[in-house]
């Protein structure tokens, strides 16, 4: 298992910064957030891309995958009823995956909750999930070809109202029926929604092939170890059934600041990570 740290999480720093910073926490990998380094990341030039990737690179911190995908532009939806939308929607998904697979991420997480409701009430509430379930069904084959997995995040309420819950998620993945297609876990969002414990969702949907990423965070959207959550029965069952891919390391709220945070949550999961291979072996 590998570790990432959300580069937002720095975003007071420039990105080699970030990168050498990360490095020096003990983190593997970053998890990119592509508005963070473009205003318009899906139009990003084959230079930045590279540059990107280099300065990643000879830090020691690779691109992991992306997350917060549609941030930029402003508007975006893979629910609405225009037309004109949802197809740039769609094409910045698209552009996103070429993104991700050139600056060397194996995994988009599509999260992005705002970007993703479905209409309070009315008839037209299984017909925008319909329109949501098509946009992820249309860039499967791409993501593919690309060599990379699209992850369909569930969210907790009331920050989201379409894909709550793994077995939504995982409803959506077998109905799209595409390797290029699975779910993760959030578990900041998967403690707040499931009747399961994190720990028993990875032991139903990471065997069945649903899940290809996981997401480490407190039910209070601090990092993990900064709340109540025991992130050892997380680290305990990831073991059990031999991931060997990246844990994002994503909290929402940075106390005191974004720094402290990463340091803490690097200290905190290195050391549960460590520990609890060692007994496995």
């Amino acid at each position: 298992m590998k570790l990432a740290l959300c580069n937002e999480v720095l975003g007071d720093m420039p990105f080699y910064e970030q990168c050498s910073f990360s490095k020096s926490l003990g983190y593997d990998g970053l998890e990119l957030a592509p508005y963070t380094v473009d205003e318009t990341p899906h139009y990003m030039s084959s230079g930045r891309r590279k540059e990107i990737r280099r300065i990643a690179g000879d830090a020691g911190t690779p691109i992991a995958g992306l997350h917060w995908l549609l941030v930029t532009p402003e508007g975006l939806s893979i629910t609405t009823d225009d037309k004109a939308t949802r197809e740039k929607t769609i094409g910045v998904m698209l552009r996103l995956i070429e993104l991700c697979a050139d600056l060397g991420g194996g995994y988009l997480v599509h999260g992005s909750p705002g970007q993703r409701r479905l209409p309070d009430d009315g008839d037209t509430v299984e017909e925008a999930r319909k329109r949501g379930i098509d946009a992820w069904a249309a860039i499967a084959e791409d993501a593919c070809q690309a060599g990379v997995v699209y992850c369909i995040e569930a969210l907790a309420q009331p920050r989201a109202n379409f894909v709550n819950y793994l077995d939504e998620a995982a409803e959506i993945v077998d109905q799209i029926n595409s390797p290029g297609i699975r779910t993760m876990i959030d578990c900041s969002a998967a403690s707040q929604m499931e009747k399961m414990t994190v720990a028993e969702l990875i032991d139903r949907w990471l065997p069945s092939g649903h899940m290809a990423h996981v997401q480490v965070n407190d039910a209070n959207r601090r990092g993990p170890g900064q709340g109540e959550d025991d992130m050892t029965p997380v680290i305990e069952a990831l073991i059990r059934h031999n991931y060997s891919g990246w844990i994002g390391v994503e909290p929402f709220v940075y106390e005191p600041d974004g720094s402290a945070t990463a340091a803490f949550c690097a200290g905190y999961m290195r050391a549960l990570m460590d520990r609890r291979q060692k007994i496995s072996i």
